[in-house]
């Protein structure tokens, strides 16, 4: 099986670039998921098409093994890329303006994809099931048609049964900062809760020479921002690591009107339950007390995320198949956890699993822009390494 997938290097690579240069947003990943289908479907995998109760735009394959009786395991690859404009000068650079695989999804597909083909094709050696989960939206969330929640690719997956079954889910992410043939994984808290919020505010609108008659929309959000760092000094564990950040402030029309509305966006990031939830609760608490004490009106949106907890005996299953396929000194435990977020963590919520880091840097090659970077790139070797690792995880063959 390593063999054959070393062999699917050059095909990869092109699938990879493939996906690289017509990234798609989101939930809008028509063209991606049709793909992945039409390839699925073509080494003869049961496909599964508009997978997500919300939305419907994920893809599933399940690959019944034919060696016996087995345990039901789940790999996942997202799909979606973000709002970046690439800078890269390569001859797949993106096509879609304004829209770019700065993440390393278009890999993480390919990865998956080299592994279902593998697995397909040595499906006689197979005990058990595989099920290959290809997720939208893992980079941020949309609200629901059907109940208005907003909602990431992994929820509204999980919420059409694709964990139904499962007794082991795995996922791979790439990672600049580690070097190309290597893997690290956490034992335990692998990425933080990231959770995303807008609150606005309304007041009333009103001319400078007589604030009296107006209620000041941005003395709301600034008195918000500095409410919030008190809460995020005080009112949490000091022990525990949490960080919250302000991304965006509109507010006001013209240079001499108090502003009516405003609105704040930012993310708080934790790893347990209770410090997000006292978060959560803190900022909706804060928002309607200014809004109460200046005489206007607030609202709270919060799109709420999960850390991601990695289960004992998955990490060691991990690390097993990582030290067969990249040697023994090339996978290990990292020590600190990232406060980045990933929807990976609400598979982990209900399914053991874990979730490790491959490396696809190469300093040698000038591959070190971190992700979400406009100058964003991989060592393509990281593709046959990613599915050979999926396959012996798949298979249990350590």
């Amino acid at each position: 099986m390593m063999k054959y997938a070393g062999e699917l290097e050059a095909e990869l690579i092109a699938i990879r670039r493939d996906l690289h240069s017509h990234p798609e947003l989101l939930y809008d990943v028509a063209r991606t998921s049709g793909k992945v289908a039409a390839l699925l479907e073509s080494w003869g995998i049961e496909v599964r098409r508009n997978v997500g109760r919300h939305f419907g735009m994920g893809v599933t394959g399940t690959l019944r093994g034919t060696a016996g009786s087995g345990p039901v395991i789940l790999l996942r690859a997202d799909m979606d890329a973000l709002p970046i404009s690439e800078l890269n000068e390569l001859d797949y650079k993106s096509r879609n303006p304004g829209v770019m695989h700065a993440c390393g999804h278009d890999a993480h597909t390919a990865m998956l994809l080299g592994a279902a083909r593998t697995l397909a094709a040595f499906r006689h050696q197979l005990s058990g099931t595989v099920i290959f989960v290809f997720q939208p939206a893992e980079e941020g969330a949309s609200r629901s048609p059907l109940d208005g929640r907003l909602l990431s690719g992994g929820r509204d997956m999980i919420e059409d049964g694709i964990l139904e079954g499962v007794d082991q889910c795995y996922g791979l992410h790439v990672m600049p900062e580690l070097a190309v043939g290597t893997l690290g994984i956490h034992p335990r808290y692998a990425m933080a809760a990231s959770s995303h919020f807008t609150v606005k505010f309304r007041g009333t609108a009103g001319h400078h020479s007589a604030p009296h008659e107006a209620v000041d929309a941005i003395q709301m959000a600034a008195r918000f921002v500095a409410e919030a760092n008190g809460l995020m000094a005080n009112g949490i564990n000091p022990s525990e690591a949490a960080v919250l950040a302000f991304g965006t402030l509109r507010a006001g029309t013209a240079i001499n009107v108090i502003a009516e509305h405003s609105e704040l966006t930012g993310t708080f990031r934790a790893f347990s339950k209770s410090t997000v939830s006292r978060i959560t609760e803190g900022l909706k608490r804060h928002a309607a007390a200014i809004a109460e004490a200046y005489g206007g009106s607030s609202s709270l949106e919060l799109r709420e995320g999960i850390a991601v907890v990695n289960d004992a005996f998955a990490v060691q299953q991990m690390l097993a198949a990582a030290r067969k396929v990249l040697g023994d000194e090339q996978a290990y435990l990292l020590e600190q956890p990232s406060l980045a977020g990933e929807d990976f963590g609400w598979y982990l919520d209900q399914v053991p699993g874990a979730f490790a880091f491959i490396g696809c840097g190469n300093a040698g090659q000038g591959i070190t822009h971190a992700l979400h970077q406009p100058l964003f790139n991989i060592d393509e070797a990281v593709l046959v390494h990613g599915a050979r690792v999926l396959v012996r995880l798949a298979a249990q063959d350590f």
